[in-house]
């Protein structure tokens, strides 16, 4: 199961973060970030009456994403790639990752901590 990938919040996240089946929590940091054309179309929430819309949205996003430029980022852990053994050292590292100045969504710390005893 994974806590967040590069698709997450529109492609802008910075890791990706799953249980490994090796052991342990693995995180992968990316090395470039998308550079939209032009701005993202508005959030539209996930709803049963809202999932056409959605969705729409989602292939939008995603032909914008296709077309973005991806650039450097430009951080000290750009490219690198981590193992944690516990959910919880992998929720403290994604917060050094964040404080360094990487995408990382606040629900994926929150899911891991969860997970800890």
């Amino acid at each position: 199961m994974s806590y967040c990938r590069w698709s997450t919040d529109d492609y802008m996240c910075d890791v990706y973060v799953y249980e490994d089946v090796g052991g342990g929590w693995t995180t992968h940091v990316a090395g470039r970030r998308p550079v939209y054309k032009e701005p993202l179309p508005p959030q539209i929430p996930w709803t049963a009456e809202n999932a056409e819309r959605y969705f729409e949205r989602m292939q939008i996003v995603a032909k914008m994403h296709d077309e973005a430029e991806l650039v450097p980022i430009g951080l000290p852990n750009d490219g690198e790639s981590f193992n944690d053994p516990t959910a919880n050292d992998c929720a403290v590292r994604l917060r050094a990752l964040r404080d360094l100045g990487y995408n990382v969504p606040q629900h994926a710390i929150d899911e891991l901590e969860s997970e800890s005893p």
